[in-house]
């Protein structure tokens, strides 16, 4: 598969793709990741946060909506749109701050509000497979 598509057989497989995402990482970067409960976004952010080279335990931000790991060469903020109820409620935690902050900001079920991602967000989509893994493709999401 090309680097705008992955099969993913596993947990394991998933985590290593996000270190080689990880490579291409720059400061500024906005990921965009999303699929149905379990489809392996989080597992994807572990991948990339230790790809950036931090050690830090990386868990789903649902209830906290957002985490911060900032040891690595980069640090990452973790959101978690799935909980939240509009837009305001994601500005009122800081959202453009973060955006504007030196690091890579990775968003979990942005797709709720696409409106609040940058324009230059790169967005991924994470499917079953007919393997019985996870395929992780480019998405294009329609404003």
């Amino acid at each position: 598969m090309g680097a705008d598509c992955f099969e993913l057989a596993d947990e394991v497989a998933t985590i290593a793709c996000g270190r080689e995402i990880a490579e291409r990482l720059k400061s500024g970067d906005c990921m965009v990741l999303i699929g149905g409960l379990g489809a392996g976004k989080t597992h994807l952010t572990k991948g990339i946060v230790a790809g950036l080279g931090s050690e830090e335990d990386v868990t789903s931000p649902t209830f906290s909506l957002v985490q911060e790991y900032v040891k690595g060469r980069l640090p990452v903020f973790h959101f978690d749109f799935y909980r939240m109820e509009s837009p305001e409620e994601v500005l009122a935690i800081g959202w453009d701050e973060y955006l504007d902050a030196d690091g890579v900001v990775i968003v979990e079920w942005g797709n709720k509000f696409p409106e609040l991602i940058p324009e230059s967000a790169t967005w991924w989509a994470l499917e079953e497979s007919e393997s019985g893994g996870r395929t992780l493709r480019k998405a294009v999401v329609k404003r």
